[in-house]
């Protein structure tokens, strides 16, 4: 059964002008009201997790709420441009966007231009800035899969397996499988949606979840992370020990936490404490209740985006919509999940919530193309 009944064969241009005098309504304030409050609660967080890695590596307790504050002031920014900008013209950059993203992704592993950390290629060193492409991924396949699926289309099952192929392959190869599932699954999603065949859908998940746990026992540190996700108290000083310490740090915050900047865990005991550990910080500070409240804000802003899309008819403004929303509730879900255990831990960060420039910018500038798609009639 097709999931839209709307798409038609309107042309692009006369889709475009449609959109450019629809582009400066009002659109969806309790989206832009909790993308605001989220990204201010992730400075406070960013800060109060921080505050000892930064002190012991730069020997300024501020250098990483700083360097946030930046990045937020340029996604708020660039929400503000992107809102204002019809969003049928985005349309028109789904193909360079995917080119420029491959690109980017295979420059990773070029000496002297990728940067190396950690054992892993995920960042391009501009000068100026340095970018994390995986991130950007995110918003481009979103982009191109839904200009792609808004025209209706038989046999294309094949070139869909093949993109997403690519794309997620080369973020394996960084290795970010955490990010390379996050793209997967909004893939599919988004595939399902377009109107696919169920029987596809039924087909590709066992493919997907085998794949997954195929590349996960293939390489030590994976298999590792999943034998203790089965069995948490093995190895406590080693592959259990984040998972470990971030329940623990939960465990702490009981119903109300240990109050703002008292957490203990984020003295060097946890891992990652201020980009893929934040949400174990958050609840050992604020407790089940501050939990609580961050996990309904995403996931209110994640039926924002899913209520916008159901009152859009235009084929690529609800799937763009569609896939900001699945993106985001995947994301946080793999996240907050890893943290409490309910997932093996992947790495992946909150969203607007984790440390991360790319991360939050690329965010924000997808909020705000939705922001714009709010602006249409239904």
């Amino acid at each position: 059964m097709k999931i839209f009944n709307s798409l038609n064969g309107r042309t692009g241009k006369q889709s475009a002008i449609r959109h450019i005098k629809r582009a400066h309504g009002t659109g969806d304030r309790w989206l832009l009201a909790t993308t605001v409050v989220l990204a201010i609660i992730g400075i406070v967080m960013v800060y109060d997790s921080s505050v000892a890695i930064a002190f012991r590596d730069f020997s300024d307790p501020y250098h990483f709420v700083r360097e946030q504050i930046k990045w937020l002031v340029l996604g708020l920014t660039a929400f503000a441009v992107v809102s204002r900008i019809p969003y049928g013209l985005w349309r028109r950059f789904a193909v360079p966007g995917i080119v420029v993203t491959l690109l980017l992704l295979i420059a990773v592993f070029i000496p002297g231009f990728g940067v190396r950390a950690l054992g892993a290629h995920r960042w391009i060193n501009f000068g100026f800035f340095v970018l994390q492409p995986a991130e950007f991924a995110k918003l481009t396949m979103v982009l191109y899969l839904s200009a792609w699926f808004a025209t209706k289309e038989k046999s294309r099952l094949l070139a869909f397996l093949l993109l997403v192929g690519m794309v997620v392959g080369l973020v394996i190869l960084e290795p970010d499988l955490g990010t390379a599932v996050t793209i997967l699954s909004t893939s599919m999603i988004l595939y399902f949606l377009s109107g696919a065949p169920i029987a596809h859908f039924i087909g590709l998940i066992p493919a997907a979840l085998a794949g997954i746990a195929g590349l996960a026992v293939t390489q030590p540190y994976r298999l590792r992370r999943v034998m203790t996700f089965f069995n948490p108290d093995a190895d406590p000083l080693g592959a259990s020990y984040q998972i470990r310490q971030a329940i623990l740090a939960l465990g702490s915050g009981g119903l109300f936490g240990v109050g703002l900047g008292k957490s203990r865990q984020k003295y060097e005991y946890l891992p990652e404490a201020n980009t893929d550990s934040i949400f174990a910080i958050l609840g050992e500070e604020t407790g089940f209740v501050g939990s609580v409240i961050v996990i309904s804000l995403l996931l209110f802003l994640v039926w924002r985006c899913f209520k916008i899309a159901k009152r859009v008819n235009d084929p690529f403004g609800k799937l763009f919509t569609l896939g900001v929303g699945s993106w985001i509730g995947t994301q946080a879900l793999v996240n907050t999940g890893s943290m409490v255990a309910l997932l093996p831990l992947t790495g992946v960060p909150l969203p607007l919530i984790s440390y991360g420039g790319s991360g939050l910018v690329v965010t924000l500038i997808a909020l705000g193309i939705v922001y714009n798609v709010s602006k249409s009639d239904s």
